[in-house]
């Protein structure tokens, strides 16, 4: 084999390991404390209370949690703060991975737009959380439509800033990893 024409593989990165295990073992864990929360009120879980949208909404759903698992879903909001520090983290530093050898204005132009959506979809995660919390007792009207507004917002921006690192991966222009 010719040692000149051999490239190793770019490595994931320690940075981009770390962050993309620790928004998958959160996310995970996030997932289980879920589960408990589904009832015919919420078929989604804790994701049907952040869009209610209304008190009456977010009572029936609190009513049909058991006492134990309104805590179960106070604890998931508290859990979620962490979860949206490591998936921003983890979106930011792929954004910055997939667009650094993008010489081209129109492709940093799109990653700032791609950062730019991933922070609002985080500070809106954040944002929603904190209504969601303050939520519980008793629900209000403007705090469910808060949330729904923002958490509609969140993935809003998760989706579209996707969207956008699937348009700078497949305008690249060099490869993740040279051919051998």
């Amino acid at each position: 084999m010719d040692q000149t024409r051999h490239h190793p593989k770019r490595p994931l990165g320690l940075a981009l390991a770390v962050s993309l295990a620790l928004s998958a073992a959160l996310f995970i864990a996030l997932l289980v404390m879920n589960q408990p929360l589904k009832t015919t009120s919420a078929p989604q879980g804790i994701i049907s209370f952040q869009l209610a949208g209304t008190a009456q909404h977010a009572q029936a759903i609190l009513a049909s949690w058991q006492p134990d698992n309104v805590s179960l879903a106070r604890a998931s909001l508290w859990l979620d703060f962490a979860f949206i520090a490591a998936y921003l983290t983890l979106l930011l530093q792929l954004t910055r991975r997939l667009s650094r050898d993008r010489p081209g204005v129109r492709e940093r132009i799109i990653a700032k737009w791609v950062r730019m959506l991933f922070i609002v979809a985080g500070t809106s995660d954040v944002i929603e959380n904190i209504a969601l919390l303050n939520n519980f007792n008793p629900p209000d009207n403007s705090l469910s439509m808060a949330a729904s507004i923002f958490s509609l917002l969140k993935f809003t921006g998760l989706l579209l800033g996707l969207a956008g690192l699937i348009i700078i991966r497949a305008a690249r222009r060099q490869p993740l990893t040279p051919a051998s």
